[in-house]
Formats: C-alpha cells, structure tokens, sequence
C-alpha cells in the first residue's frame, strides 16, 4: 500500500467460511467518512448483527507546530461492542497472525469498539501521539 501511494484504505474481513482474511472494499479517496461508515455497517459472518473487520488506513497529517508533514500506515481493529461473541472471537484469534503477514505497517494500532472511538480526529490523536494538527 504504501509504495503503490494509490490505494488510502483497506478493510478486511474473515470470508464466509470462515477460513481466511479477504478484502472486504478499500478506496483511493483519502475521506475518512467513507472508511467510517464501512466500518460501522459491517455484517457479521452470519449476516445477522455487526460484525468485526481488521482495516489498514494510510494517515497522511499535518504537525501541529507547522513543521511538515507525516504519513503513518495504521492497522485498525474494529470489534463493536454489539457485535455477537462468535465473530469477535474469530477476529481476536487471528488478529496478531494477520498483522504479521502485513508489510509496511507503522507498528501502531487502533482497537475501535463503538462508533466514537471511529472519530476522525479521534484517530489522528492516537497515531500522531497527540501532534497533529486536528481537523475542523
């Protein structure tokens, strides 16, 4: 993802059966509302209920302080907290294996479990340690 510049996200999911990680949808459009709601209207396995996805998010931001820029390529757990126990525990056991298998991956993660913890800003708190400049 990140020597291609195209591609600004990516989310996964466990397929069908249950016995791999496959791309659910990704985008080159760089607006996080988007991502967001892939996020949010995620099915679980089952179709019933929502459902867990890993993602992978190029965050391109601004330093606070006005010296330049930073790019971080994040991987983002997304496990609702009203998601059904079976799907969360399918995604907690193959999370750190599926990591691993990733490249280039900033070494940061973002656990999200309700839509709020989804808030862009939110976010660029987190993967910038507090030194981005926010969005309006």
């Amino acid at each position: 993802m990140k020597l291609q510049k195209k591609i600004k996200w990516i989310v996964y999911k466990i397929n069908d059966e249950g016995t791999k990680v496959v791309v659910d949808t990704s985008s080159e459009s760089a607006d996080w509302e988007p991502f967001r709601e892939v996020l949010v209207n995620a099915k679980a396995l089952n179709k019933n209920g929502k459902g867990p996805r890993y993602a992978v998010y190029d965050f391109n931001y601004d330093l606070a302080n006005g010296e330049g820029q930073r790019t971080k390529l994040t991987f983002i757990s997304w496990s609702p907290d009203d998601a059904t126990t079976f799907p969360k525990m399918m995604y907690a056991s193959t999370k750190e294996s599926f990591k691993r298998a990733l490249s280039g991956l900033s070494g940061d993660e973002l656990q999200a479990n309700d839509e709020a913890d989804l808030e862009e800003n939110e976010m660029l708190k987190t993967v910038s340690k507090g030194t981005a400049a926010l969005k309006a």
